[in-house]
């Protein structure tokens, strides 16, 4: 993990990269292999790996997560990841998970089947990872240090990439622009990860189908769209086949933006491009690649018909009775200032911004991990009465009370019993703004069972669960103004 210089958008910069690479190395692996990386730092930050969706049974030290799992890594030292990969298949990815290092130390994880057992579609002719990403044109920790000074929202990037490049529509990009190239009547399989820091995207191929047959490395029942939508931390695998006139296809991504907010509203593209495609009449000019359309930036009903089809491909072992049942508000909050006009409360209204669940903002340990800090029994690190439910009960996608919008800052956690069946309703609200909010839950997978707009209604809401087939994921966005329920049983100690 070492700075590197990286050009992009006319500038260079002293990148933060792994093996000199950005994005990092494609890690290719079977189910049932074991994994041994050392990572050394070289970089001037502390930095951890986390190997996003990789369930780590009973092994939660791999896991990577700073001041959770583990104390980071220091400039100049190094620390040794091993794991083992346990009935996963599919497309996952591997990232920095200490501060915004991820913006650009992060790659593919891909986990082939064991020997000799299929895919449960047609064998692709080939396979390509697509790497969705943000950039920013500057040190993206300075964006984060702006942020946590000013107590304002982090500016937004300056251009989203696919495999490390922004494309055609940014300056001084279209040289190193990615080109796929494919034979005419092939099927590939596109392996697509939102490596993003913040911005769930909207993704399509010109006049292609894509044909969606897993998500999150979980096989679901096939369906064809023209486009995706795609969180941060999740991932979407299609199978496209090459079945248009011979020529050159833009692939692009662009924003969904569900909030009140300023946003990145540029268009990262790369190109699909058939190898018998003709030239230009213009002295062998490669012909202009053809555009997709893609929904518009606040097309929310575009991004729930997507998610809505995702599907388990057979019945689905959804935990019936439920042992613990959590309903955690998921949004912005505002701390006040003793001073509104102070350089460090440029947040709405002269406050500061911060992140809640249950009206909890999420306080870092700085002398230990929370995970060496239990197995040891060492105290004062974190209190466990995080609460289960909303302390106070509100109408949390309405017009809510100014009195509601500040958390608590504080390291509180809730303890599970080990193979307790969890339901847990992320429910968004409309504090500052609605937004779509991505989970990620460390070490599980969980059943995507229901979501809708609004309040959740405990006495209605439930009946129109989906507990046959719902889809498996590790990472879920919860609508814009509504909420989402997920189900898993907790068997995996330390995560």
């Amino acid at each position: 993990i070492e700075a590197k210089p990286v050009k992009r958008l006319c500038r260079t910069h002293s990148t933060i990269t792994v093996n000199g690479q950005f994005p990092g190395p494609t890690l290719e692996v079977r189910d049932g292999d074991t994994l041994v990386i050392t990572a050394i730092n070289r970089a001037r930050y502390n930095a951890t790996l986390h190997w996003h969706g990789v369930r780590q049974l009973r092994n939660p030290w791999a896991d990577g997560p700073e001041y959770v799992t583990q104390c980071p890594i220091q400039p100049g030292r190094s620390y040794t990841y091993r794991f083992t990969i346990q009935n996963q298949e599919g497309t996952l990815w591997w990232h920095a998970h200490s501060r915004w290092l991820r913006a650009t130390v992060y790659g593919a994880l891909i986990i082939y089947p064991k020997m000799g057992r299929p895919y449960p579609f047609l064998m692709p002719k080939k396979e390509i990872p697509i790497l969705l990403g943000e950039w920013w044109d500057r040190n993206p920790m300075d964006v984060l240090r702006q942020a946590l000074f000013t107590g304002a929202a982090p500016n937004v990037s300056d251009a989203f990439t696919i495999n490390g490049q922004p494309g055609d529509l940014y300056r001084c990009s279209s040289k190193e622009t990615a080109v796929f190239p494919v034979e005419a009547g092939e099927t590939i399989l596109l392996r697509i990860i939102n490596s993003a820091l913040n911005q769930e995207l909207f993704y399509g191929v010109a006049n292609h189908k894509l044909t969606v047959v897993a998500v999150d490395a979980s096989y679901t029942k096939p369906f064809t769209t023209n486009v995706i939508m795609i969180a941060p931390g999740q991932t979407t695998d299609v199978l496209i086949t090459a079945d248009q006139q011979p020529a050159r296809y833009y692939m692009a991504a662009h924003a969904y933006n569900s909030a009140n907010a300023p946003f990145d509203n540029t268009t990262t593209t790369a190109i699909l491009e058939y190898k018998s495609a003709p030239c230009s009449a213009k002295k062998g000019q490669p012909l202009k690649p053809i555009f997709p359309q893609l929904p518009g930036f606040n097309d929310t009903a575009t991004a729930t018909a997507f998610t809505a089809q995702l599907r388990s491909p057979y019945k689905a072992e959804v935990p019936m009775k439920i042992d613990e049942s959590l309903l955690f508000t998921v949004g912005l909050g505002l701390i006040n200032c003793t001073n509104p006009n102070s350089p460090r409360c440029q947040g709405p209204n002269g406050t500061r911004f911060a992140a809640s669940i249950n009206n909890v903002s999420f306080v870092f340990p700085r002398r230990n991990s929370l995970m060496q800090a239990y197995y040891q029994g060492q105290p004062g690190i974190f209190t466990t009465d995080f609460p289960p439910v909303p302390p106070i009960q509100f109408d949390y996608t309405g017009n809510v009370s100014r009195g509601l919008w500040q958390p608590v800052k504080a390291t509180k956690l809730f303890k599970l019993r080990y193979r307790s069946k969890v339901q847990i309703v992320f429910q968004g609200t409309s504090i500052v703004t609605v937004e779509n909010h991505p989970m990620h839950l460390h070490g599980y997978e969980f059943y995507v069972i229901g979501s809708g707009f609004g309040n959740f209604n405990p006495g209605t809401d439930p009946a129109k669960f989906n507990l046959i087939d719902p889809p498996r994921r590790n990472t879920i966005g919860s609508p814009p103004g509504g909420w989402v329920a997920i189900r898993f049983e907790a068997d995996n100690p330390g995560n």
